[in-house]
């Protein structure tokens, strides 16, 4: 219990930064050459999260939420037959996708939107979630430190050099074009995740997955055709980052099957710390060769515009705080309920992202983005649908 009060502490601390920080939201302080009308006019009623988000957490066990964050394996706490910690994970998940995306994107704003720091600013988002994960381990009893060694860093490598061209394509995308287009596209990652295991890892994959494809492409199309912030660079850099994340889901299979790896990670939340570390250090020359001639600009646009700093930082807790409620909610459900809960995650932080934004939702768009959602849904369903009943 004093392990889980400690590390609850340090979430504590984070929501009051979050809180004091929300302000920031609106963009005080930048110019209007680098401010966006569209947020401007919708960063009213949607920026009360922060204050929503503790209210709602008031009524949830503290240590409940903290078994997150300590990163260990997770035992299910039920109470009249519901299991709460389940519903912390769900909450926390949807909750900082959704506002990972919306900080993401107005710290790319605050930095000068398409001609601004897209590298720089996801490189820096890598390097403030490794300092918590580092911070985990260094406070007493937070979290067990790994007993890795460097034969098992050296066999990361390829997950962790996916991780990082995933997350810096996405942003790229991201700050290139609106955010749910860029989010749409990302839907279509099982399109690229069939090809890769079929032609690169020499994977099985069934005819009845091969036929939806077409339904996920086809919307994605289809959401295109309308779009009007549409921009081939956030469309050629969401495909890449489709191509890294399908990469990176096999390399990362192949990591956990080698021996005695598991153990001496020691934990989720140790694996992705670790792996956010060294993606933080492998993005480091890609910052260097894109934005390295303007560093001393971002510095000094972070120093003087509290919209970019404060976003930046916001968007780097979120991001790396959902991707571990997350990978803990997947290991509490089945193979059925991580396809709703992902479809549902997507519609949501789409719709929702675009309406707080003020991005387009033309009819066309939403019918191409269901047609999409619904199709990478039936994806992940289908064998299960289509396998034969024993008898």
């Amino acid at each position: 219990k004093d392990s889980n009060m400690k590390v609850t502490s340090s979430l504590a601390l984070v929501a009051v930064f979050t809180s004091r920080a929300a302000s920031s939201f609106a963009l005080p302080g930048v110019s209007a050459s680098r401010s966006v009308p569209a947020i401007a006019k919708s960063a009213g009623p949607a920026f009360t999260a922060p204050s929503d988000v503790r209210a709602r957490l008031g009524s949830v066990s503290l240590n409940e939420a903290a078994v997150a964050v300590s990163g260990g394996d997770v035992s299910e706490s039920k109470s009249g037959g519901l299991d709460i910690g389940l519903g912390v994970y769900f909450f926390m998940w949807y909750l900082g996708n959704y506002l990972y995306n919306i900080t993401n994107k107005l710290a790319l704003n605050a930095a000068g939107g398409k001609a601004g720091f897209p590298m720089t600013i996801s490189s820096m988002q890598l390097g403030i979630g490794s300092l918590y994960g580092l911070f985990l381990w260094l406070a007493p009893d937070a979290r067990a430190k790994p007993k890795v060694t460097l034969a098992d860093l050296k066999a990361m490598l390829p997950v962790a050099f996916c991780f990082m061209g995933a997350h810096s394509a996405s942003v790229f995308a991201m700050g290139m074009g609106a955010v749910s287009f860029a989010q749409i596209v990302k839907a279509a990652e099982p399109a690229f995740a069939a090809v890769i295991a079929t032609f690169v890892y020499k994977k099985k994959v069934s005819k009845a997955k091969w036929l939806c494809l077409p339904i996920v492409i086809g919307g994605v199309i289809l959401a295109s055709v309308k779009e009007l912030d549409f921009a081939v660079s956030a469309l050629v850099a969401a495909c890449i980052a489709n191509l890294f994340a399908a990469v990176r889901g096999n390399e990362n299979k192949k990591l956990m099957e080698a021996d005695g790896i598991r153990d001496r990670i020691g934990s989720v939340g140790n694996q992705f710390a670790i792996t956010s570390m060294m993606a933080f250090i492998l993005s480091i020359p890609l910052v260097a060769l894109r934005e390295g001639s303007r560093f001393g600009e971002f510095v000094q646009m972070a120093k003087t515009t509290p919209a970019l700093w404060n976003n930046m930082v916001l968007s780097a807790l979120w991001f790396y705080g959902y991707n571990e409620c997350s990978t803990m909610t997947l290991k509490k459900t089945s193979a059925v309920t991580q396809s709703v809960a992902n479809t549902a995650k997507r519609v949501i932080v789409i719709v929702g992202v675009a309406l707080v934004l003020g991005e387009s939702l033309s009819p066309l768009k939403l019918i191409g983005c269901g047609i999409g959602i619904g199709g990478v849904f039936l994806y992940s369903i289908i064998d299960s649908l289509v396998k034969p009943k024993e008898d």
